[in-house]
């Protein structure tokens, strides 16, 4: 199937029919297309890529096979409609239409945080799903160019490990900063200026405005949304990072590169959660941190006053469920004390659910629980990733 007929394919196409190769060529394209007008500064080439790739075939049956085979397939929006049957996703790819959209609210669920409080959650319907998802080929591209250098979280190639890897790059030498300020967002994705995003994200604004108003039902009450953007939603983590780019930059403009480095200032951060370092609990408390503070403000965004705080490296801080402290020079980075205490929790309530299964099948169920700890204790040795 050529990319003319890939771009407009009739109605009436099965679903086991269709060439995922051809349309993951065909979408790839049009995105390293988009990469290449952005390097070069042509905005108008943006959008008319962005046009194509979200009209096209090739993009809304991508859209569709994402959230209809991924885990929350089976969750469904206000509406309780789920996407099933291969009727039902080939029907759902000719219903992604511009004209006449009008977002569903999203399904509020609360979901309850280590320290005793909650993380409202958005949960959209299926087709609000799919939008997000086919807008999302055409913005990540974007996001991926524009990014933060040492921005790692929920982007493509980037974890946790190696946020980790670069803060031992950033600390373990002997000559590296012994300050660190430790940032946290409050409620981030929850607060952000929609007046900020419609005038900064580049997509289609009338699609995005109409996202950041559709609201949310929660015990069958309707409420308006005034900020932010929702948790739960697939292009939220995107429009969270690109609201927080810049942040090095800023960084870079107000400190010049003289003084960044006599400061000894390096940046790390994974979503909303961040670090600087610098060379003075001083510098960092009355210059670095004021100048964050407005970046911050100018997004509708403040700084957690309860986890924010400025700590010597000798004390160590938790980042990211890993603790990192110098012993006598010597940087560790070692397992928090809170996630050890939850693996233990978990190991313990996943023995006490399961008393009268065989020993076998016990196994099996505590097998994927070590492993993934394994993968977080490795890191008291972190490496350097080769995928940037």
């Amino acid at each position: 199937m050529n990319a003319a007929a890939l771009a407009c394919a009739p109605s009436g196409r099965s679903w086991d029919g269709i060439d995922w190769i051809a349309v993951q060529r065909r979408v790839r394209g049009l995105q390293a297309r988009i990469v290449k007008a952005v390097q070069d500064g042509r905005h108008n080439k943006v959008k008319a890529l962005q046009w194509l790739l979200t009209h096209s075939f090739s993009g809304k049956a991508l859209a569709v096979k994402r959230v209809s085979e991924n885990k929350g397939k089976n969750t469904p929006g206000v509406d309780k409609v789920t996407w099933n049957t291969p009727r039902a996703k080939i029907g759902a790819i000719d219903s992604l239409k511009r004209r006449g959209y009008s977002p569903l609210p999203l399904r509020r669920v609360l979901i309850p945080k280590k320290n005793g409080k909650t993380r409202p959650l958005g949960i959209p319907a299926m087709k609000c799903r799919a939008m997000q998802a086919l807008h999302l080929l055409t913005l990540e591209p974007i996001a991926e160019t524009t990014a933060d250098p040492n921005s790692y979280g929920f982007r493509p190639e980037r974890s946790t490990a190696d946020a980790a890897a670069q803060c031992f790059g950033v600390l373990s030498r002997k000559a590296n900063a012994e300050w660190v300020l430790e940032g946290d967002i409050q409620a981030c994705f929850d607060n952000i200026s929609h007046d900020w995003l419609i005038a900064n994200i580049p997509m289609d604004k009338v699609i995005l405005q109409k996202w950041l108003q559709a609201g949310y039902v929660y015990q069958n009450q309707l409420f308006p949304s005034h900020a932010g953007t929702p948790q739960g939603g697939i292009i939220s983590p995107v429009l969270a990072n690109m609201t927080l780019d810049g942040l090095e930059a800023m960084l870079a403009k107000r400190f010049p590169n003289a003084k960044w480095t006599a400061r000894k200032m390096q940046v790390v951060r994974y979503a909303d959660d961040f670090i600087i370092t610098g060379c003075s609990k001083e510098w960092l408390e009355n210059e670095v941190r004021p100048a964050v503070v407005k970046f911050l403000a100018e997004r509708g965004l403040v700084l957690s006053p309860e986890k924010t705080k400025i700590t010597h490296i000798g004390d160590g801080f938790d980042f990211l469920g890993w603790n990192l402290r110098k012993y006598n020079g010597k940087l560790l980075i070692k397992p928090s004390k809170a996630n050890i205490g939850a693996l233990l929790a978990k190991l313990r309530e996943l023995i006490k659910t399961n008393k009268t299964i065989r020993q076998a099948n016990l196994i099996g169920l505590l097998n994927p629980v070590l492993r993934g700890w394994r993968t977080i204790t490795v890191m008291s040795s972190p490496r350097r990733s080769s995928t940037r």
